[in-house]
């Protein structure tokens, strides 16, 4: 039976920090106040040079080192975002020209937050079935574009980066056991980024505020229905595969809320000990948040060979998802 092992990681972080403190000067509210309700201390925001395409390519860069891999070996290649430097073409075809990556499938995956779960998910299906031996799966985000910078509600939440891993085809005992992906459409406006060229005429573009572009969110909402979504799709990815709570060595969660994080552990009955944690310094990073954290991971030695891992994510939609692996 052929799986795809994750064989190598990676990841970018602008080289801006914005500390709590910071935007404590700009909007009505402190870094105690922050840190209490999300878990974040600060975040990377990118200038105008670090790019989506940028970022994702320096973190797919890492991964392939990290694997062994050259980029004559990719043979697929999927970047998790919401943020696009452009409508067309897409990051992955950037992406691939920055890397030097000869010709292959290249594609984006937009499911927002939950975006690198679902990316992770297909491109273990391409590898299943023998359509490729390696892939190269990104996640990348420049959120700070897309953030109300006056709008105290969402601009302390969110932060830059991308992350990447390298799946690669083996025959071992090893590497991503199931991938569960969920949608529920009917909650668009719970989470949302309106796309400015939605209401052009056909006679001329019509004029849209400024404002529209912004994330415009419901927090209280999101969070009860991350809570309930996360506790869900994981308690259920283990049950599937005939396993229990203490078998797993490294919960991986979406970085979008420690109290979030926490009711998921707590319903698995993980300690927190057994959850990477990277939201304190990186914030919300989107689709780039699950391999942040697990990179971060695995270069500070926490994670190693044989690890049981159990990824998860929820983002807007509302879209969820967990993968299984053995690293």
């Amino acid at each position: 039976m052929i799986r795809a092992k994750i064989a190598g990681t990676g990841s970018y972080l602008p080289k801006r920090v914005v500390t709590n403190e910071e935007l404590a000067v700009k909007v009505d509210t402190s870094d105690e106040w922050i840190q209490k309700m999300v878990g974040i201390q600060s975040r990377h925001v990118a200038d105008t040079t670090e790019t989506n395409a940028y970022m994702g390519s320096e973190a797919g860069r890492q991964a392939m080192a990290s694997a062994g891999v050259s980029p004559e070996d990719i043979g697929l290649l999927i970047v998790a975002t919401s943020t696009p430097d452009d409508m067309m073409p897409s990051t992955a075809n950037q992406v691939q020209a920055e890397l030097g990556i000869p010709m292959c499938a290249a594609f984006d995956i937009a499911a927002a937050c939950a975006g690198f779960i679902y990316a992770l998910t297909v491109a273990n299906q391409f590898i299943q079935a023998g359509t490729v031996k390696h892939a190269l799966v990104v996640g990348s985000e420049v959120m700070s574009r897309i953030v109300d910078w006056t709008d105290r509600r969402t601009c302390v939440l969110f932060g830059d980066g991308a992350g990447a891993v390298v799946l690669s085809a083996t025959e071992e005992d090893t590497g991503i056991i199931s991938g569960h992906l969920h949608s529920e459409g009917s909650s668009r406006d719970n989470l949302f980024v309106q796309n400015v060229y939605s209401k052009n005429a056909l006679d001329g573009v019509s004029s849209i505020e400024a404002e529209a572009a912004y994330l415009r969110m419901e927090g209280q909402a999101v969070f009860k229905k991350a809570v309930a979504m996360l506790s869900s799709v994981v308690q259920k990815t283990l049950e599937d595969n005939h396993l229990s709570p203490q078998d797993v060595d490294w919960l991986v969660p979406h970085q979008a809320n420690k109290r979030i994080i926490a009711a998921t552990a707590d319903h698995l009955g993980l300690p927190m000990a057994q959850v990477l944690l990277s939201i304190q310094h990186h914030g919300n990073t989107s689709s780039a948040s699950v391999p942040l954290a697990l990179d971060e991971g695995v270069r500070t030695g926490k994670v190693k060979r044989g690890d049981l891992l159990l990824l998860e994510a929820f983002g807007a939609g509302f879209a969820w998802g967990a993968v299984l692996a053995h690293f």
